[in-house]
């Protein structure tokens, strides 16, 4: 297991870059007000890693919440993501820079292709590589990206991904994909930990957070960790922000995680990468 330690601590990546393993998403958080006040929150209450993507259209709000809290901008770790629409080299390139303009900075920490679209993907993937090598974006990633995506990326690929950012949660385990990475040195990274709310209706997780005394978020959220696998819980509420930050005062047992693993049924709350073409 890789070391968990605080709100604030790290996994490294395979270039050196230290990523916060633990972040708010901001997935259907509305521009403005909302998105605004929930970066306010999260990163005055701790977390130093923030998650959006071009297709939230909430980027603006994310950088006015960054300005507006009280961390600098170099002690934030921001991701955003290259929408499908925009694919290809130069609409990639295009695409980043009206990132940073929407997020008011100069530089992202970690910038991600959304989804896998075949040989566009080389080339956007080559769009990243020069913006990597420019000092545009400390690091660079995929999301959606099953194991043979990878493998026909990295057939054309000079950089390695730093990171793929996977739909993650005990209903959808993918160990083989995550054993993939690992082995490629491609950090894990879990979207809809919470399966869409569903994670609420599992009599197991009632009981194990009755065992720990903590909700089922904090369990779950913990075995990401544990799992060595990052996760960003989306909210935009400032209690239940604080709250999914609770995780660090206790640990999973080996069997509990194991018991989670085995919930494993391949089931997507969200789209399959090789059938969303939007």
């Amino acid at each position: 297991m890789k070391k968990i330690t605080d709100l604030q601590g790290s996994f490294e990546l395979h270039n050196g870059v230290h990523m916060p393993y633990f972040g708010l998403g901001v997935y259907q958080s509305k521009d403005g007000s909302e998105v605004i006040n929930a970066v306010q929150a999260a990163l005055n209450h701790g977390y130093r890693h923030i998650d959006t993507a071009a297709i939230y259209h909430n980027e603006e709000g994310v950088g006015t919440g960054i300005k507006e809290s009280n961390v600098d901008r170099k002690d934030v770790f921001l991701v955003s993501k290259v929408w499908n629409t925009d694919q290809g080299y130069d609409s990639t390139l295009r695409a980043f820079d009206a990132s940073l303009k929407r997020l008011g900075t100069d530089y992202l920490d970690l910038y991600l292709i959304h989804w896998p679209k075949g040989e566009l993907s080389k080339e956007t993937w080559k769009a990243l590589e020069r913006l990597y090598k420019e000092k545009h974006v400390r690091a660079i990633g995929v999301s959606n990206f099953l194991k043979h995506h990878l493998e026909d990326l990295l057939t054309s690929a000079e950089i390695v991904p730093m990171v793929n950012q996977m739909e993650f949660h005990p209903y959808l385990v993918q160990q083989d994909l995550v054993d993939f990475c690992k082995a490629q040195r491609i950090q894990y990274e879990a979207w809809s930990p919470l399966m869409q709310g569903n994670i609420f209706d599992l009599d197991i997780m009632k009981k194990m957070a009755a065992k720990y005394n903590k909700t089922i978020a904090q369990v779950v959220l913990r075995w990401d960790l544990q799992k060595g696998v990052v996760t960003i819980p989306k909210s935009s509420k400032k209690e239940r922000i604080v709250a999914n930050a609770d995780i660090f005062d206790f640990e999973l047992t080996e069997e509990d995680i194991q018991a989670l693993n085995k919930l494993d049924r391949g089931k997507r709350f969200g789209p399959d990468p090789d059938n969303f073409d939007f």
